[in-house]
């Protein structure tokens, strides 16, 4: 059991075939109690998770764009609880857009959830980390951020993600005498709902083609990798990009 008795949070953790869920599964599998916090359906989401011995799961109503909303979650987590170890900002969406096609409020809204959203949620856990004595902050970025595009997203996709990358590494480095740990993962094309329904025959063989491994990943591999973020597995880890991408973007 890798994170027994440890408190984590999941942002975005509620749609079926999600990241969040799969990386919340797979938490709660290694003995933490897990809280997800999604739009709507956390509370489900969280009462369909494998039990664990040291209380029950929590899903909560949170809007990562409002830093209100944000604080107020968290609170609730830690009335809860006692306090977090681990963040996993995964919440995010994408937009299918070309540079000239993209709108202020496209632009906005792109940029509020993915990275807007990871620095709201990390100000509001870190204090609880601090006093606590140190965490593990997980934050999803993409291969569209280290190659300049990816599959579905738009460029200010790609920017939003990259500022993700810029965002961890600067927090690691402000957060590491507080044993606060910041990492990124960096998925490349994973079957997951958001790129079902996007997706053609022939775009899915196109995609395939030039992945070495042969096929597409899927939440679980994502998964793994923030388990192992989350985890004392990754201990002396700090500031790193861990590419999930099966050889996509080899750099």
């Amino acid at each position: 059991m890798l994170l027994q008795g440890k408190t984590a949070i999941v942002t975005g953790g509620a749609s079926a075939r999600g990241l969040g869920l799969a990386t919340a599964r797979l938490f709660a599998a290694q003995g933490a109690r897990v809280v997800i916090f999604d739009l709507k359906g956390a509370e489900d989401a969280a009462s369909g998770l494998p039990p664990v011995e040291t209380g029950a799961h929590l899903g909560l109503a949170c809007n990562v764009t409002d830093k209100a909303s944000c604080e107020s979650a968290v609170a609730e987590t830690l009335a809860a609880f006692g306090g977090i170890d681990i963040l996993v900002n995964n919440a995010g969406i994408t937009q299918p857009l070309k540079s000239l096609e993209i709108k202020p409020e496209n632009y906005d809204a792109v940029l509020d959830v993915n990275l807007r959203g990871t620095l709201y949620m990390s100000q509001a856990v870190i204090p609880a980390m601090k006093q606590s004595g140190g965490g593990s902050i997980v934050n999803i970025s993409s291969v569209s951020a280290q190659r300049g595009g990816g599959i579905f997203g738009g460029p200010h996709y790609s920017a939003a993600k990259a500022g993700i990358l810029g965002l961890t590494k600067a927090m690691a480095r402000e957060f590491a005498p507080d044993q606060i740990r910041f990492n990124a993962v960096c998925p490349g094309f994973i079957a997951t709902d958001i790129t079902a329904g996007m997706m053609t025959p022939e775009k899915h063989e196109m995609i395939l083609a030039g992945i070495p491994m042969g096929r597409a990943g899927v939440a679980s591999d994502v998964a793994g990798c923030c388990l192992f973020l989350a985890s004392n597995l990754s201990a002396y880890c700090t500031g790193t990009e861990l590419d999930v991408n099966g050889g996509s973007h080899i750099h």
